[in-house]
């Protein structure tokens, strides 16, 4: 698969997943958030908690699970983004979490799409 087909791939999976993140009651407060550190696919509010939300895709598992594909080095550019995110933007102390969404792309079309919430932590 290509570059372009993959980008198709991901960006497919980002609007699936908010739309799943919104059915569940998330308000979509950012897509693509970039700053010095990354990018955030999805920043939203679930309750009283602000979560980040990293969203990871793919067209089959011959290369794992989507969600195994979120390495500690991937986690740690979140967790700056998040950082700097709430410095610049958030004036309150907020309960933060980070959410995992996999989206699994069947070959009949159909899509799996699963929610890990509080996927993983600062360490």
């Amino acid at each position: 698969m290509g570059a372009t087909s993959q980008q198709t791939l991901g960006a497919l999976g980002e609007t699936l997943a908010a739309g799943f993140l919104k059915k569940r009651g998330y308000k979509i407060l950012r897509r693509n958030y970039e700053c010095v550190f990354g990018e955030v696919d999805i920043i939203a509010r679930d309750r009283e908690e602000l979560v980040f939300v990293e969203v990871k895709s793919r067209g089959s598992l011959s290369m794992g699970v989507p969600v195994e594909s979120v390495t500690p080095r991937k986690r740690a550019q979140i967790i700056k983004c998040a950082k700097f995110f709430l410095k610049r933007h958030v004036t309150q102390d907020v309960a933060c979490r980070f959410d995992v969404v996999s989206v699994l792309f069947l070959p009949d079309g159909r899509s799996v799409i699963e929610l890990i919430r509080g996927a993983f932590e600062e360490e």
